[in-house]
Order: structure tokens, then sequence, then C-alpha cells
């Protein structure tokens, strides 16, 4: 996992300042109207799905003001109706992808999903085909910076609230909980008045393909093509992230 986790937070970094902000604030938005209109209403004190929402837009660097219009927005009767959809297919070399989607027109979506997957070497599964092989778990980014306690003393913590896993690098520490155990970890971190850079339920892969670096580079390529559609919101998979394949991808 150590790899996916590098990669995942190399892109946080990169992603406040390339053409992707645009992309990452419809997502965000889309996540508030849905936690609203899903998880309880427009109070963050009593709706954690919104709270987390929020905090994941502030993650991207979304103005204060435009979230609370999407929450406004989101409360009225004009508000975006979505819809959750997931799919699951295989890209090139056996590598399984599992696309999630907020989307108000489901038709355009799968034709969109279906497309993407066959223009690229892959093709779209049938629904539960490759759950199996992800497991669902609470996955929090949090900045270093942000830490003012001892950081062995916060990784006591940390397992207090659930943690099964900690990695950490130069500028992040990614944290790992179980699913049951998310809304247990982002009450530690109110506690402990840390605010996550990101904070959400990933599915993980159970085990990863490592192919060489070229075939690699088409699998993320592909993922990238998944991403930049409008009604994606998250694109899991199971390709080992190798450290030289980061290189590669930094590189460009």
């Amino acid at each position: 996992m150590a790899g996916h986790s590098k990669w995942a937070n190399i892109k946080h970094r990169k992603g406040a300042q390339d053409k992707k902000r645009a992309k990452q604030f419809t997502r965000a938005i889309k996540e508030i109207t849905v936690a609203v209109k899903e998880g309880g209403g427009p109070d963050p004190e009593a709706n954690p799905s919104l709270r987390n929402a929020i905090q994941n837009a502030k993650g991207v660097n979304m103005p204060k003001d435009t979230i609370e219009r999407a929450i406004k927005k989101a409360s009225g009767a004009d508000a975006d109706n979505y819809e959750t959809v997931t799919f699951e297919g295989y890209g090139p070399n056996g590598i399984a992808i599992f696309v999630e989607c907020t989307t108000d027109n489901t038709n355009r979506t799968v034709a969109s999903v279906r497309s993407i997957f066959s223009k690229n070497g892959g093709n779209l599964g049938t629904n539960g085909s490759l759950e199996f092989l992800f497991d669902k778990k609470g996955v929090f980014v949090i900045e270093k910076e942000k830490i003012e306690m001892d950081l062995e003393e916060f990784e006591l913590e940390l397992i207090e609230g659930g943690a099964t896993k900690i990695e950490k690098d130069d500028e992040f520490i990614t944290v790992y909980t179980e699913f049951t155990d998310f809304g247990l970890m982002s009450s530690k971190l109110e506690e402990l008045n840390i605010e996550p850079k990101n904070s959400e339920v990933q599915r993980i892969p159970m085990n990863t393909l490592e192919l060489p670096v070229e075939d690699a580079k088409k699998i993320l390529d592909l993922v990238e093509k998944f991403e930049d559609d409008d009604d994606v919101q998250n694109v899991y998979h199971n390709l080992e992230i190798t450290d030289e394949l980061i290189a590669k991808m930094e590189a460009e």
C-alpha cells in the first residue's frame, strides 16, 4: 500500500496548482450535495457526512463562500439530484479497476465509462465481479506541519482512534482504519483539533500486480482518463505502484 499512498500524496501536492482544480471543486460540491440530501441536512454539527465533505473541500482549497453556497443550494428545492453508481472492469494486463460515480444522468455515465474501458484495451464487467478484490478502509491524510504534539505520542492517539496502519513521508501521514472505525477516527482527530487534508472511505486492493513500467504507465493513464470524467468521483485499482513507476510519472 505504501506506493499507492505515496502516489496519492504526490497528486495531493500537485493538485493545488494544476489544471484539475476545477474538477476537484466539482467533485467536492457533489460530495457536499449528496451529504446534505442523504446524510441529514445542512448543519455540519448534526451531519457527520457533511462535516467530512466540508473537510475534503477545504483540503482542495475551496473558498469558504463557495462551500457555503454549495450547502445552501443543496438544501433548496432546486438542488441537483445525484445518484451514486459503481462500475467494475479490467484494464490491460488483467488490472482490476473499480470506478465510483456521482451522476444526474446514469445512461450518460454508463456510456462514458464503457467507452473509456473499450478504447483503452479494457472491458466493463458486471457489478459485484471485482468487489472481493478490494477491502473498504477509512483513509485519513494529515499534513505533518499541522501536528503540534510529539509524533510518537500522536501515533499512540491514532492507534487509540482505531488506526490499523500508519504511513509517513516528508509531508504527510496517511492513516488507515477499518471501515467501521471511520467515525471513531474522525472524532479522535476532532478531539486533537487536527483537520485532515482528506478523509474518505477507500477501496484498498487486497493484493497488487506489478507490471513493467511502460505497461504500468498505461494503467495510470487509463485511471487519469476516468478521473477526468465529470461524473467520476473515485477510481481504485490493484496495480502495484513502484518507486520506479512514481519516478517515471513525476518526470513527465
